[in-house]
């Protein structure tokens, strides 16, 4: 027999910003670095102001290393129920609404989208929804996760 202990009740829930977060320069051409996003736009100042921008420019999928922070809001609530240890990460998807620019002044709204058991297995989709801190939204990142059941004996 498996179990989970993931409370199904979550879905709909909302984790407010519980701060800003300022993009560095640096943090940006490192995650370029490790991503090997090679366009210059990501590491060089210069570049990235011939193209209009005030600072270097975050690769796409950045935005997952802010979204995973805030989530952190949700995992670690002790009433969700969930076992990190048991979490693999199932899909995620941007939708960028505006370029993270280093800079940037970010908030991070976490939203339980949903969370279904199936087959002792608990589907979790979060959605955060970053933006500047006037309210200019940046980029939505959706998440599945999956806690995976315990066996029980």
């Amino acid at each position: 027999m498996t179990t989970v202990n993931v409370d199904e009740s979550f879905a709909g829930r909302v984790y407010p910003a519980s701060g800003t977060t300022t993009v560095s320069a640096d943090t940006v051409r490192a995650f370029a670095r490790a991503v090997r996003a090679a366009h210059p736009v990501h590491h060089d100042t210069a570049a990235a102001r011939e193209l209009g921008y005030v600072d270097v420019v975050a690769p796409p999928t950045f935005a997952v290393t802010l979204a995973q922070v805030a989530e952190k809001q949700f995992v670690a609530d002790p009433a969700a129920g969930i076992d990190f240890s048991r979490v693999v990460h199932g899909e995620e998807q941007f939708r960028h609404h505006a370029p993270i620019v280093a800079g940037d002044e970010l908030t991070a709204e976490v939203h339980v989208d949903r969370v279904r058991v199936v087959r002792g297995n608990a589907m979790i989709t979060t959605r955060t929804e970053l933006a500047r801190t006037d309210g200019t939204p940046v980029t939505t990142v959706t998440s599945m996760l999956v806690v995976r059941a315990e066996e029980t004996a």
